[in-house]
Order: C-alpha cells, then structure tokens, then sequence
C-alpha cells in the first residue's frame, strides 16, 4: 500500500477527523456519464480550479487491480461495484492509490489534508454505491447530453479501437469490447454495433440514474453538455458554486478539444448514423425521458 508521510496507514475507510468529517477527502467530486458523454471535457475544465486535485486520468490502474475489484474477479460480470464491496482493506487501499497519486493543476503533490479532489472515469457510473462508501463526502455531478449525439460518439469510439477495455471475452463475437463493460454483454454477442452500443448505453444510464436517486440530493449535481460547449465560462462558474471550488482564472470563450477527442465536435454528427441510431431510440425512450427528467431537475 502507497503511504504518503503524515498520513494513518491503517486508518478506517471512512477516515474521519473528530467532528465526523473526512480527515483526506473534503468532499470529492466524482463525475459521472456514459461514456462519450463529455466528460474529459468537463473533467479537463474544473481541473483548472484552484487547489483541485486530481490523477491526471482515469483510475481504471489504480482501481482494477484491487482484490475483488476487477471484473475478472466476479466472472466477467460487469463493471458493476456495489456498497458492499467497500470492504475496509479495497477501500484503504484505493484511497491510499488516490493520495499518492494526486496532483493539483501545476502538478504538485498536496502538502495538506484534507484536500478537494475530481475524479473522472465512465465506469465509475456503475461503481457509485461503491465510491460513496469508500468516500463518505463524496459528491457526483451527472453530465447529461443528448443521446442520440451520445450514441452516435460511442459508435465512432468502438470503431475506432482507441478505447478498447477488454480484449479477448471469452465467446464473444465482434468487435473487441470497448469502454464500460456492462451487465448482459454475452448476450449482445454477434449483434450489430449500433444496438450493442445502444444496450451499453441503457445499461449505464439505469444504473446511474438508480443510484443517483438513492442519495440525498445535496450529494447530486448536474451538467449539462449543450451549456458546457455553448456558453463555458457560465456552465463552469454554475458548477464551481456548486461543488464549492474556486475559480480563479479567465476561461476561453471555447474549450481547447479534449483529449480523447476522435472527431471535431458537432451538434449534427450524430447523423452520420442516423438510420442506425433511429433504430434503437424507440427502444431508449423510456431511459431519455428519465435522464431529461432528471438533469431539469
């Protein structure tokens, strides 16, 4: 386990200071979406906060090889991690990944605790019972965006190959499994692309929008990817009061791309695979109009 100097090596998952506050994490923000939702641009934008740390990345190396952790370690199910496996030496464990590993936006290891930190990862949209036992403060921003431009960026990902996440499934047939590995996958085997990606993306936002709803809703905030790329500076203040970091910085009238970008951004090009994706939305429309619900909330 990665110790920093000062900090318990056997504190409790639940490290609290004498008033029942987290004594390392006040408040972690942890971001959550399907993937190809936006959330490296937003992730990569409140990263420029004052004194928000972050990993750099995603956690998927700091996480998955945790004992119980991986998927491997519960027959390939899925990405899916509940409360329970919050067990006190996983989540020790991890926060003592997260601690070693932060830096703030100059690249600076923390020299004080307790910190701000973001995390940005999709498969943390199954783990969210999980990371609220691991973090007792922690908070989730829900970035919302049209599914059907949503979709239309998952395609473009698996097809791509730059997001493949488990190769090699056993019986599996097409492509090699890109982004969150969900429940159920075996029985998309050999189906076509769009309605793989069309089942993923069910998948994600029902267990989400699940687990979201459980919480008390100051724990629970919302983004919104039409506001974040249409007005960014406004989109980002709103957050900012609502998570409590402070913005410190000009912010461009446009965000820089975003790194895992594949294709420059654009309202309209979802309708590359517009016959595609209008053959699944009649299936989806349940899970969009309970995702609209819940980001007007």
């Amino acid at each position: 386990m990665a110790v920093i100097p000062g900090e318990p090596r056997d504190a409790p998952v639940n490290s609290g200071a004498q008033d029942g506050r987290d004594a390392q994490f006040d408040r972690p923000v942890f971001i959550v979406s399907p993937p190809r939702s936006g959330s490296t641009l937003l992730f990569e934008a409140l990263a420029r906060a004052k004194d928000v740390y972050t990993i750099g990345d995603e956690s998927h190396g700091l996480l998955e090889n945790i004992r119980g952790l991986n998927p491997g370690d519960h027959g390939l199910a899925s990405n899916r991690l509940d409360a329970a496996a919050a067990t006190s030496a996983a989540g020790q464990e991890l926060r003592a990944r997260f601690r070693a590993a932060l830096r703030d936006r100059g690249g600076r290891p923390p020299t004080a605790w307790p910190l701000r930190m973001l995390e940005k990862t999709p498969k943390n949209s199954l783990r969210i019972p999980f990371f609220a036992k691991v973090f007792p403060e922690a908070r989730f921003v829900y970035l919302h965006r049209d599914a059907r431009q949503v979709l239309a960026s998952m395609i473009e990902g698996w097809m791509s190959g730059r997001f493949r996440t488990y190769l090699g499934l056993p019986g599996w047939r097409g492509p090699d499994w890109s982004f969150v590995l969900t429940a159920g996958w075996r029985q998309l085997s050999g189906r076509p692309l769009h309605e793989i990606v069309a089942a993923q993306w069910r998948a994600v936002m029902q267990t989400l929008l699940d687990d979201l709803a459980a919480l008390p809703r100051e724990r629970v905030h919302v983004a919104r990817y039409d506001a974040l790329t249409a007005a960014p500076a406004a989109e980002i203040a709103r957050l900012c009061r609502a998570v409590d970091y402070v913005w410190d910085r000009p912010l461009e009238a446009n965000l820089p791309l975003a790194r895992t970008t594949v294709s420059r951004p654009d309202p309209e090009k979802w309708r590359r695979h517009e016959a595609e994706i209008e053959s699944v939305l009649p299936g989806l429309r349940d899970v969009i109009a309970r995702g609209d619900a819940f980001a007007a909330r």
